[in-house]
């Protein structure tokens, strides 16, 4: 699955990024010169140049351990973001929603690991009709793609999030209705995407956590006060996850679900089986990266609603912590999913990225690199 000295046809790539056995949620801990580097910047004794010399250095150091690991899909471990959703940044009308954010995470009540979502609490109005300013994840691309011949995955937040981050009452003077923002949010995405297609970008990772809040029981709760209906706002987000990425044939998309994952804490509960017949059904995505490191996120059972022709990647490494799975028990795991869907459409990863937010769970760098080494030696033992 890595570059070959003769570079392979589209669909050739396609079908071998679709068949990948190891993915990597794309979020990595920033090493210590990178969080000094950030900290300086916002205490404004550094230019924005010096800092996006310092994201560089990075970028360019974490791709090399990747290739040096022999990881076969290469990541840029989000290092230029703050948060995962920062795909979404730069886009005019919607920019006010990562300051909302960030403000929403102060003063959140904590229990027992568990934390509120920053984004049941930002809901951001549309201030202009939406219009891309700067394509971002089109620019990280380019940067990874220039230091390595592997194939980069790219990651973007999923319309589910935003739609959900939406004041539609603040933002009747822009949009009659939600159904006018969610047309502009997919238009926008899709030429993100379009302009990653254009620069040869293979796979696109879609970050869909939100759609645990459907099987969350405070969440549904909250969802009905406001007078929403869980089934029908779960249907509109599933029908905008899929208009993003309709007829994109050469990319390989992945969705990725997971209960949040900040700081080592989680921001949902609740087993897949009250959504998979529903969510797994539908999604047309080709690979569904899912969270299953927990007791979480129960058992294998649902993955009997997966299409026949989706690879389920399991995410049996946690992330949460450094404690070192045992691999005759993945193996074991496995196996047990196995009864659900056959194993050559079964695929390994990490449960979730090691750093959604910038400043990262609580493992060390050593950790990371034990856990992927784990996950490469694993998938060789099953798909040899």
């Amino acid at each position: 699955m890595c570059a070959a000295e003769a570079r392979p046809s589209v669909a050739s790539r396609a079908a071998g990024l679709r068949a990948l056995r190891v993915d990597n949620v794309g979020s990595m801990l920033r090493p210590a010169q990178l969080l000094e580097a950030i900290r300086r910047h916002e205490a404004g004794e550094t230019s924005p140049g010096q800092l996006e010399r310092a994201e560089d250095q990075a970028v360019e150091r974490l791709v090399r351990t990747q290739e040096a690991h022999g990881l076969p899909i290469i990541v840029d471990g989000e290092f230029r973001r703050r948060q995962f959703m920062e795909s979404f940044a730069d886009v005019s009308g919607f920019d006010q929603w990562a300051a909302r954010h960030a403000r929403a995470k102060a003063g959140r009540i904590e229990s027992g690991g568990r934390i509120e979502a920053p984004s049941a609490r930002a809901l951001t109005p549309a201030t202009e009709p939406l219009q891309l300013r700067r394509n971002v994840p089109l620019d990280e691309y380019r940067f990874i793609r220039s230091l390595t011949e592997r194939p980069a995955k790219v990651t973007l937040i999923g319309p589910e999030r935003i739609l959900s981050a939406y004041d539609a009452a603040g933002s009747r003077g822009v949009y009659a209705d939600l159904a006018a923002f969610a047309a502009d949010v997919i238009a926008v995405q899709r030429e993100m995407i379009r302009g990653l297609l254009d620069a040869g970008c293979g796979y696109v990772h879609i970050d869909a956590p939100g759609f645990t809040r459907f099987a969350d029981a405070s969440s549904v709760r909250r969802m009905l006060a406001a007078g929403e209906q869980p089934e029908a706002v779960m249907a509109r987000a599933i029908e905008a996850e899929n208009a993003v990425i309709a007829d994109f044939d050469d990319i390989t998309f992945g969705v990725h679900l997971c209960r949040g994952n900040e700081q080592s804490r989680w921001h949902r509960e609740g087993t897949y089986d009250a959504i998979a017949e529903r969510l797994f059904g539908e999604l047309r995505h080709d690979r569904l990266l899912l969270e299953y490191d927990s007791d979480r996120a129960g058992g294998f059972a649902p993955l009997r609603f997966v299409r026949p022709d989706t690879v389920v990647v399991l995410g049996l490494i946690t992330t949460k912590s450094g404690r070192l799975e045992d691999p005759d028990d993945l193996c074991r795991r496995i196996e047990e999913a196995a009864r659900y869907v056959p194993v050559e459409r079964l695929a390994l990863s990490p449960q979730c990225g090691f750093a959604s937010t910038f400043e990262g769970n609580e493992l060390t760098e050593d950790d990371q690199w034990r856990k992927l080494d784990l996950m490469l030696e694993v998938a060789a033992r099953v798909w040899s």
